[in-house]
């Protein structure tokens, strides 16, 4: 009797190999396609317009031999099921590889599954369906959008600007958001105004604060200094007796589980994590986590998606989990269902723990620290999803006098609710009021008048800048990430204080493909771009059409560039650092790492070398080297010793040309979310100041 043959599953990465393997026991092969194994050439444009778009696909580089051993795998086995990822790309390597192996269109060879947990997978197996063509279509139709605006515009930049550079769809959109904050910030003019706090005592001579609330019972503003003095002079005339206190309660509600924008957002701005990190986090959750005795389970659900919604199976559990765990006056009265954003897919659930119970301090030892830190993130944020709100008793005081009406607001917190767990949404520090009473006489202390300006719209963190792209409908979850790397990679914008700012090189691109390419750089039109293509993977509009639409007015703007698009040149930075070989003053130039110093003289020349940013000190350990900003490989600022490697003092923090009093050492800067401090260098000094 011949040996029955095993069934072959395909994913993509060797890590969910590893993972699934161990579900299915017996009968099954898993192999991994490592990602993608066919796709566009490139070194050529790959498309033809002409002829319906048609796409020319060929085995990547390098993927031979992978594509290879799955075809002999696929040969020896008595069914091939198609596992890669649930989404657009997933299905079109999918697709891929049902082609390469020759699968009939009519067999159900894919299967799905949104958590790579035992369970899901072997339900998965026993619902196995046909390969969806419109999502390959809708992914067949980015992928040829991307490559022919890619490919017809980067040309005519090199042309017209300089060689090496590329223009994107999605992330010349995103230069052109970071370009206009730019424009507003330069543009802003600021205002001044002043407010008015006091310190009052009631009858009982306890003291509270309050802030100047109406001038004759209307809404005021106080433009100058001089306004502001009378008012002052006039407050200190007053009578002031309390008018009426308003006693209510305040409710907190949880926020819904995540999705990638808001996973992305919320890893950025409480765990400081750059997108292209969290997802690669996030990945490494998702296919799979080594739990010992348990073995490899993933740990999350799939981490590309833009719906909250979660399965009444993990629903269930989790309200079981606050019900046992935490308390079933934690447990809010019905389950929550959350409502997905209008152009949001809904393809899958949100990200979420494949199992409630696996809490982070017992899975603290299986996971790396970034790992542990995000998977209490995914955890915290799903566990109050489903819990009651904080509750809070809030005081509102409203002292009247003749002219002037101050108002008093207090707050405390009666019950923490869903805070109780969420530790990314800080609970408020009560803020209590005295025993008050109406008509109770109050007397005034201090008056303090305080000058402001109006503030200029602040710079995208990564955190807005996905927020804003997604807000507006701008590329989808599985392009947010590669979209901000890119744009910093291409040296468009650059980070200054953890935000965007667009360099020279990027306002110029931006500024030539607005006025060349408007439809190329349209926020609304690159949004209905991509709703067209949710509609060609709905089956309500086809690819080939979509494109023909885009196409033709851009290969119109293409030609026209080309005879009218003025040659900029961009002057290079002259520095006053002369070359070591040649005595030439060398220039700025931008590579792959940022800014370095490059003697114009090249190609007689190829002297090279980095651009030291002095920060004002000495080192504190050789005393004689200049301590210098630098970067890790990893692109984080440290600051280090211009002696290196001969001296090997390093500080994360930035360096101040304030001494210590005590020692005589320089101060660094040490921000956290709640102070700012300057601290001593020394190791045996432990002077600080809060600022």
């Amino acid at each position: 009797m011949a040996k029955k043959k095993d069934k072959l599953v395909i994913v993509e990465s060797p890590a969910k190999a590893k993972t699934i393997s161990k579900f299915l026991g017996p009968g099954f092969k898993v192999q991994a396609s490592m990602g993608h194994v066919i796709d566009l050439p490139k070194s050529q444009l790959g498309v033809e317009p002409e002829e319906n778009f048609k796409p020319k696909y060929i085995t990547i580089r390098g993927k031979g031999k992978i594509l290879q051993k799955l075809k002999r795998g696929a040969k020896k086995s008595e069914e091939v099921l198609l596992a890669t990822d649930p989404d657009r790309e997933g299905e079109a390597i999918s697709w891929h590889l049902a082609r390469a192996f020759d699968i009939d269109e009519s067999k159900e060879c894919r299967i799905e599954f949104n958590e790579i947990t035992k369970k899901a997978v072997q339900n998965a197996l026993k619902e196995p369906r046909l390969i969806d063509e419109n999502r390959v279509d809708a992914q067949q139709a980015r992928r040829v959008l991307d490559r022919l605006v890619g490919y017809k515009l980067s040309p005519l930049l090199w042309k017209k600007v300089r060689r090496g550079l590329s223009a994107g769809r999605v992330q010349s959109v995103a230069v052109k958001l970071v370009c206009q904050k730019e424009e507003e910030i330069k543009a802003f003019e600021p205002e001044e105004y002043w407010t008015v706090d006091v310190e009052v005592k009631n009858e009982n001579k306890d003291e509270f604060k309050a802030k100047l609330y109406r001038i004759d019972n209307k809404k005021f503003k106080l433009n100058n200094k001089a306004e502001t003095e009378q008012v002052v002079e006039g407050l200190k005339n007053e009578d002031l007796k309390i008018n009426k206190i308003k006693e209510s309660k305040r409710r907190r509600y949880p926020s819904a589980p995540f999705t990638t924008s808001s996973l992305q957002q919320k890893a950025s701005t409480n765990l400081y994590f750059s997108t292209k990190k969290t997802m690669y986090l996030a990945q490494q959750l998702y296919e799979g986590v080594d739990l010992g005795s348990e073995g490899a389970v993933g740990l999350i659900t799939y981490m590309r998606t833009d719906s909250t919604r979660i399965s009444k199976e993990a629903q269930n559990e989790l309200r079981g989990y606050i019900a046992e765990q935490i308390g079933e006056k934690y447990l809010s009265n019905k389950p929550k269902e959350y409502k997905a954003k209008n152009k949001a897919q809904d393809a899958h659930e949100a990200i979420r723990p494949t199992s409630v119970y696996r809490t982070p301090n017992k899975m603290r030892k299986y996971l790396s620290k970034e790992e542990y830190k995000l998977y209490k993130l995914i955890w915290e944020r799903f566990v109050a999803s489903q819990m009651s709100a904080t509750v809070y008793k809030t005081l509102t005081v409203d002292i009247k006098g003749r002219k002037y009406w101050l108002r008093a607001k207090g707050s405390q917190e009666l019950f923490p609710g869903f805070l109780k767990v969420d530790t990314t949404r800080q609970s408020k520090k009560d803020e209590l009021l005295p025993e008050l009473a109406e008509k109770e006489k109050v007397e005034l202390s201090e008056v303090i008048p305080d000058q402001h300006f109006t503030k200029p719209p602040p710079r995208y963190t990564e955190a807005k800048l996905v927020k804003t792209l997604e807000e507006k409908g701008i590329g989808r979850p599985s392009t947010y990430a590669p979209v901000v790397s890119t744009i910093q990679k291409r040296n468009y914008v650059e980070k200054e204080n953890g935000k965007f700012k667009p360099t020279e090189l990027g306002e110029l691109v931006n500024k030539l493909l607005v006025e060349h390419f408007p439809n190329v750089t349209d926020v609304e039109f690159t949004a209905q771009l991509e709703e067209n293509l949710d509609k060609v993977e709905g089956g309500e509009r086809k690819w080939v059409e979509v494109l023909g639409e885009f196409y033709e007015p851009f290969a119109e703007r293409l030609e026209s560039a080309w005879e009218n698009m003025e040659k900029v040149e961009l002057e290079e930075e002259v520095t006053d650092e002369v070359c070591a070989k040649c005595g030439k003053n060398m220039v700025v130039k931008h590579g792959r790492y940022g800014k370095f110093l490059a003697c114009p003289g090249f190609p007689d020349c190829k002297n090279t070398k980095p651009i030291l940013v002095k920060m004002g000190v000495k080192c504190p350990e050789c005393k004689d080297g200049d301590v210098i900003q630098r970067k890790s490989k990893k692109g984080r600022v440290f600051y280090g010793c211009s002696n290196y490697p001969d001296c090997e003092f390093m500080t994360w923090h930035k360096p101040t040309k304030e001494k210590c009093p005590d020692c005589e050492q320089f101060l660094v800067e040490k921000k956290t979310k709640k102070e700012t401090k300057h601290y001593c260098i020394g190791s045996e000094c432990d002077y600080e100041k809060i600022l």
